[in-house]
């Protein structure tokens, strides 16, 4: 039996779903094929399925990559001193995220797969409990250290700054004035009033 070499095995993996997400993005994933996703990763179809099954694995190993990508982030920021400043910090990431028009079809194209696909749905279920609750343990740790009000739910904090990231970037799908590369500041001064009252009020 042929040894597999790991490295490669990785690389070709990243390759087939870059393709996919560049595809995605363009066409949705019911309008994309496989031989597209061949064509622009440059390999052909039995090349492919010796990695995926299908389609619908390549969406799976996409939304499970953004999940454990996610949880890589904030794994390393709770490690920070200022865990306020890396809040904000993962605020801007959003908006920039958001800024990207591919990246944000291809965030709502799985939203709306999630609604299709039980799956899916599961996965993306999944990893938007996983950013909940390393929000939350983050908000925790940062109003233990005073740089919160400690006087909120954290728990509920969490789950309205998720609401606000979904409503990120459902604002660009419906408004094409929206620009959320430009809404940084406004973000920060919205963030600061209801998480930290008193500094808001003194800086103002």
């Amino acid at each position: 039996m042929r040894k597999v070499d790991p490295e490669k095995y990785e690389a070709q993996m990243r390759k087939i779903l870059d393709a996919a997400r560049f595809c995605f993005a363009r066409k949705g994933f019911h309008q994309t094929t496989t031989a597209a996703i061949c064509a622009q990763a440059g390999m052909s179809p039995g090349n492919l399925f010796h990695y995926f099954s299908g389609k619908q694995a390549i969406i799976a190993a996409i939304v499970d990559a953004e999940g454990s990508e996610t949880a890589a982030y904030f794994a390393r920021i709770l490690q920070a001193d200022d865990l306020y400043a890396e809040l904000l910090s993962f605020m801007d990431v959003v908006l920039q995220l958001a800024a990207d028009q591919s990246y944000a079809s291809l965030a709502l194209e799985t939203s709306a797969e999630a609604m299709r696909d039980t799956d899916i749905g599961a996965r993306v279920s999944r990893n938007d409990t996983g950013m909940r609750a390393a929000l939350e343990a983050l908000l925790a740790s940062a109003m233990t250290r005073g740089q919160i009000d400690a006087t909120l739910p954290p728990s509920d904090v969490a789950t309205w700054i998720a609401a606000l990231i979904d409503g990120i970037f459902s604002r660009v799908a419906i408004d094409p004035a929206f620009r959320p590369a430009k809404q940084g500041k406004t973000m920060r001064l919205l963030l600061a009033r209801i998480l930290r009252p008193d500094a808001a009020q003194s800086s103002a």
